[in-house]
């Protein structure tokens, strides 16, 4: 596992992905593959309850490897996240680095009720 030194960068590119959460399983939301020569700087990761009558939980972990692998470590666990709400669990005053060979995936406690929001910067 890797970082390129972000001192002396060439690029850095912002870029915001979405993703629903159509299972009660675990999705991955953001991945650093193992030879990526890059480090993802992660500015906002927000959980939007898109249930018009139902609260949802929700959890998001970081993980040692890409594509979910490895050990998992809970950034929250269980959240509730209010009808119609969002939570913030990354923000710009608490960026999350991830080096190659690492990704983040969150699991919802029912499907179709999440949308998770990450913004990060790919940084080379």
């Amino acid at each position: 596992m890797a970082a390129p030194n972000i001192v002396n960068i060439t690029s850095m590119i912002g870029k915001t992905d979405t993703t629903s959460l159509t299972t009660a399983s675990a999705t991955n939301l953001l991945n650093n593959a193992a030879s990526s020569g890059k480090v993802l700087r992660v500015i906002l990761i927000r959980a939007v309850n898109t249930d018009g009558s139902n609260a949802a939980n929700i959890s998001v972990g970081l993980y040692s490897a890409a594509s979910l692998g490895g050990a998992q470590t809970e950034l929250i666990q269980s959240k509730t996240v209010a009808v119609n709400a969002n939570l913030d669990i990354v923000t710009k005053d608490t960026p999350l680095y991830l080096e190659e060979d690492t990704s983040l995936g969150a699991t919802a406690s029912a499907a179709d009720d999440i949308k998770m929001i990450v913004t990060y910067e790919e940084i080379s």
